[in-house]
């Protein structure tokens, strides 16, 4: 029962940190991010694309009008996360103490680079950019 409690607050918390980054911090460049923080939102995000994607096909089947109206909606979520994707982007390799200009190799043959750097572990202690998100 207690891991089942420790399970629902943890996913109350992954919520919340997806939620935190598309209100709170939609815009916000300056800072860091956690890593929790950086793949709860890679999550959620994958999670709710791919469920209107699913969701658009499968009305397109049955209604072909309703199922393009959902994928231009899921297009909209799309273009409404790209801010904020992008403002988490940069506050995570600032977590590593690099600047958010890595994101410029984000293009075909070198995005693996900033994806392998969202992998690395926090910069210990205050760097240039903040302090320490994991409060170490």
């Amino acid at each position: 029962m207690a891991d089942q409690l420790t399970g629902e607050r943890q996913m109350e918390s992954f919520q919340r940190d997806f939620l935190e980054v598309i209100t709170r911090k939609f815009a916000t460049f300056e800072g860091r991010a956690r890593r929790r923080e950086f793949w709860m939102f890679v999550l959620w995000a994958h999670l709710l694309v791919l469920v209107l994607v699913l969701v658009g096909i499968g009305l397109g089947f049955i209604v072909p009008f309703a199922g393009g109206l959902f994928l231009v909606l899921t297009l909209l979520a799309c273009l409404a996360m790209t801010v904020p994707s992008l403002a988490l982007w940069t506050r995570r390799l600032h977590d590593m103490g690099q600047p958010g200009w890595w994101l410029l190799l984000n293009i075909p043959g070198l995005g693996f680079i900033p994806l392998i750097m969202a992998l690395v572990d926090s910069q210990p202690g205050d760097n240039q950019f903040g302090p320490n998100p994991k409060g170490l």
